[in-house]
């Protein structure tokens, strides 16, 4: 087998034998507000280190009618975007099919460089101030699922949206779905989307506690966190099957924080919780992504393969001998 090949191929097994329930991107299980790009002048005090976030959709198999990807308020001017000043900005949101959309390394990166935007570009469009998309949804497609990369690792055909801030320096707030319909929003049976480094909005109120769900393969030996602008709004906390509320570093404002978590061998093959508490009601937003012992980035599943983790409690009982006899 290939590298890549290793690395995945023991998730596949999840989505060929565990029906996956598609949701709205952000999904229910994460608790996060939106996603968030900002454009390319804003300053790293808005929470956004690069301004581009790339997603994947998997489409599977079986599921041969023609798909949607659905931006819900992609405009840039709405009543939930962030503005600095004047608004000015415009955000692309690009789709990608074919050959080495998710299988080209680039693609896989943290950092939007090199060959990223590998595949076939099959519908782009810039988005600014039009008010018909505020609050509202605009429709990329239909897309015949063969236009997505094969990937029988992860049991179907895989697309890719890029989304870039252009221009200006004010925050987008969005959300997807992938549907089988243009007008409403009609799930993909067996779905999933997925990002390697996640820009997002927290909750604003801190009684919510959101949820990332990056999923380690069979070679993952130690995970490394990496977080940037929590601005110690609250902590991160690290659960998996194995695992039960470890901590992991919170970064200050404009600044990356790191921690490094060793796994044991019943966490491999199942997918990790890293939750976000905050400890005031705030708006916020933050980048966070994870990597392996090679430095190689997991994927966060919107729809937690598996389900989320649940810790194993372990029970000693130990019996004290009376000396009574029966």
């Amino acid at each position: 087998m290939n590298k890549l090949t290793i690395a995945i191929v023991s998730l596949a097994a999840f989505f060929l034998i565990r029906p996956v329930a598609a949701q709205k991107i952000p999904s229910k299980f994460e608790h996060v507000e939106a996603l968030v790009t900002f454009g390319p002048e804003a300053s790293p005090l808005w929470g956004d280190d690069d301004h581009v976030q790339v997603f994947f959709f998997i489409v599977p198999t079986f599921f041969t009618k023609p798909v949607y990807i659905r931006v819900f308020d992609p405009e840039t001017v709405g009543l939930d975007d962030e503005a600095s000043g004047e608004w000015d900005t415009k955000t692309r949101f690009s789709v990608f099919g074919g050959l080495a959309t998710y299988t080209e390394p680039d693609a896989r990166k943290i950092d939007p460089v090199g060959n990223f935007k590998s595949g076939q570009l099959l519908a782009t469009r810039e988005f600014y101030n039009e008010e018909q998309y505020d609050q509202s949804w605009y429709s990329f497609g239909p897309f015949n699922p063969l236009e997505g990369e094969e990937v029988p690792e992860l049991g179907g055909n895989v697309f890719k949206v890029i989304i870039e801030g252009t221009s200006g320096n004010d925050g987008n707030l969005y959300h997807f779905f992938l549907s089988t319909d243009s007008k409403t929003n009609m799930a993909v049976e067996g779905s999933n989307a997925f990002t390697y480094e996640y820009s997002f909005r927290l909750p604003l109120s801190a009684k919510v506690i959101t949820h990332l769900y990056p999923f380690a393969d069979s070679k993952v030996e130690s995970i490394t966190q990496y977080n940037f602008d929590l601005d110690l709004e609250g902590e991160i906390l690290l659960y998996t099957v194995a695992k039960n509320r470890h901590k992991a570093a919170g970064s200050v404002n404009t600044k990356w924080a790191q921690s490094n978590h060793q796994l044991v061998a019943e966490e491999k093959n199942t997918t990790l919780d890293l939750q976000i508490v905050k400890t005031r009601d705030s708006r916020n937003d933050m980048v966070m992504y994870v990597v392996n012992q090679y430095g190689e980035a997991l994927p966060f599943f919107s729809v937690p393969v598996g389900g989320p983790p649940k810790y194993k409690y372990k029970v000693n009982v130990t019996y004290k001998k009376t000396g009574t006899s029966y």
